[in-house]
């Protein structure tokens, strides 16, 4: 295929198969016939599933699942499930819990799972008069919303409150109005935006205004997981690590550089999990970073987390996020793999499964400020990483383990230093 040839623009590319698709793609990459029988693999999922997913598909991106161990959440025990490429994550997540369980483990508590739906109304003369025809219909509008989903609320879900607000905009006053909905266990996002639908030609003809946008927030304030964990500090490396770890968390709670990493690395952990089980990750990665920032108006603090040192040297860490997650619809549901996954966790509720992530969520935090106040985070991360690295300069087999010793003896991990250890291993053979 020449230059002038190549384009993306094929009329029809929806309605072919993933075969035809694959074809091509393949003709303007140049891929090789090695290339197409990889992208071919699709795997557990196979090729029926993956191609009602999502649109325009030509194969699956697998991800190594790992499961972390030593998990004592509530008192309940659980190998926990996560889906990731980056090292170490697993190894950490595992070693920080085990350390939670000399006093008890990880408790969780959660609110209830509320989602909100919000209906943004604009052009209208009067926004105070409009707030107030609004919540004078409060009972009805609730009522409707209701309506659109019996079956959630025969499971004890559905719209419970309505409250409206009034912002100022680049472009005019608008009312918003938030319908809070108990979404189950399910993440809610499509009983959320139909219940919104369904409201916003009401809240038209009450107010006069018109309405734009009618969707769920991914903020759901309402909708929080927190988890606590005490770890004596004999399980961290002494006093003095513990004396580390809340300076380098009093670092993230007052600079926000630092705190983008700092709740990444949160999110190492929490999006695994959330990925594994078939659940939006895109959401609540939305959700946490904006809750962060939101709450940092409020409090000043831009963690997730929170550790501290007890009167007895112990140290006591607490997370609270919004986790908008579901054992209902989804790829929850569709993917072979994410039902596994919930099967290995045995949860029965949506809450369940939110308190194991933020329980993650805390304990991989935990990893990384006891890392950053002891050897450093590369030492481990870069020990792992070293594997990755040897794989790519070519090693295989036994050739693995003998370049990432070579470099580890040389204290640097890095792609020139690994094809010159494996020719030395190959040499050396």
């Amino acid at each position: 295929m020449t230059e002038n040839e190549r384009t993306s623009a094929v009329s029809g590319f929806y309605k072919l198969t993933p075969a035809q698709r694959r074809e091509i793609v393949a003709r303007f990459a140049g891929l090789e016939e090695a290339d197409k029988e990889t992208l071919a693999d699709f795997g557990v999922l196979g090729e029926e599933t993956a191609d009602r997913m999502i649109e325009n598909v030509i194969g699956t991106w697998p991800l190594p699942l790992g499961v972390a161990s030593n998990f004592l959440i509530d008192n309940k025990e659980y190998f926990v499930p996560l889906a990731l490429e980056e090292p170490s994550v697993v190894a950490a997540a595992s070693n920080m819990a085990k350390a939670t369980r000399s006093r008890g483990g990880i408790t969780t508590s959660n609110s209830d799972p509320i989602m909100i739906a919000q209906i943004q109304l604009a052009e209208v003369a009067d926004p105070n008069a409009a707030k107030l025809k609004i919540l004078e219909h409060r009972e009805r509008l609730i009522e409707l919303a209701n309506q659109q989903d019996p079956i959630l609320v025969k499971f004890g879900g559905g719209a419970r409150d309505l409250e409206v607000r009034i912002i100022r905009t680049p472009t005019g006053p608008m009312v918003v109005t938030h319908l809070k909905v108990d979404c189950r266990d399910a993440m809610g996002a499509n009983a959320v935006n139909t219940m919104a639908e369904a409201l916003a030609p009401e809240i038209e003809e009450l107010t006069g205004g018109r309405v734009y946008l009618r969707i769920l927030s991914n903020l759901a304030v309402h909708r929080l997981t927190r988890a606590r964990a005490v770890i004596p500090p004999e399980n961290l490396g002494g006093p003095e690590v513990v004396d580390g770890i809340v300076s380098a968390f009093s670092f993230a709670v007052s600079d926000i550089f630092r705190a983008a990493t700092h709740n990444k690395g949160i999110m190492n952990g929490i999006d695994a999990v959330v990925l594994a089980t078939g659940n939006d990750w895109r959401a609540v990665e939305a959700g946490a970073h904006t809750f962060a920032a939101w709450r940092a108006t409020e409090t000043g603090s831009f963690s997730l987390t929170n550790w501290e040192k007890a009167a007895n040297g112990d140290l006591v860490g607490t997370i609270e996020l919004p986790m908008p997650v579901g054992l209902v619809g989804g790829a929850t549901a569709t993917h072979p793999v994410a039902r596994t996954c919930v099967k290995i966790l045995g949860v029965k509720t949506a809450q369940e499964l939110a308190s194991i992530i933020a329980s993650v969520g805390l304990v991989q935090n935990l990893a990384a400020l006891r890392a950053l106040a002891s050897e450093g985070i590369q030492k481990g991360h870069m020990g792992l990483h070293a594997r990755n690295v040897a794989v790519a300069a070519g090693a295989e087999g036994d050739e693995i383990d003998k370049v990432v010793a070579l470099l580890k003896k040389g204290g640097k991990v890095r792609a020139d230093l690994a094809e010159k250890a494996l020719t030395q291993v190959r040499g050396e053979g």
